[in-house]
């Protein structure tokens, strides 16, 4: 089931972010929006788009969390595989499990090394000149 799931939310995650999709959910509004009149502006042409955008906004919701929840996924995965082949710290590999002041934390520290490390690269290209 999930991955018949999966493979759906990938389709229709596809073909929700293409230009054509785009225009085609204009045409359809642009459509309502001039069958006002023939429908006298009630309360069912109303209910028409404020009910089918209802619908279409809450189950793309899932399918596009979906998506995205596979994408980060992946996406920490490959760089799992580069901290593990490169000389980086294996430390970083699944920290994406740590809670929010750990990262923050964790964020702090790398920053305030990477100040270090570049105030010690201007301190040789200052030697060097």
């Amino acid at each position: 089931m999930s991955k018949i799931f999966s493979k759906f939310a990938t389709v229709i995650a596809d073909l929700s972010g293409k230009p054509a999709t785009f225009v085609a959910a204009v045409a359809l509004v642009l459509v309502w929006a001039v069958s006002g009149p023939f429908f006298g502006y009630s309360e069912t042409w109303q209910l028409v788009i404020n009910t089918s955008t209802t619908i279409i906004t809450f189950l793309m919701v899932f399918v596009l969390q979906n998506s995205q929840n596979r994408d980060g996924k992946a996406l920490q995965a490959k760089l799992d595989e580069l901290i593990l082949t490169s000389q980086a710290q294996n430390k970083f590999v699944g920290i994406e499990k740590l809670d929010e002041q750990e990262l923050r934390d964790m964020s702090k520290t790398l920053a305030e090394k990477a100040e270090c490390v570049e105030e010690v690269a201007d301190e040789k290209a200052e030697a060097g000149r």
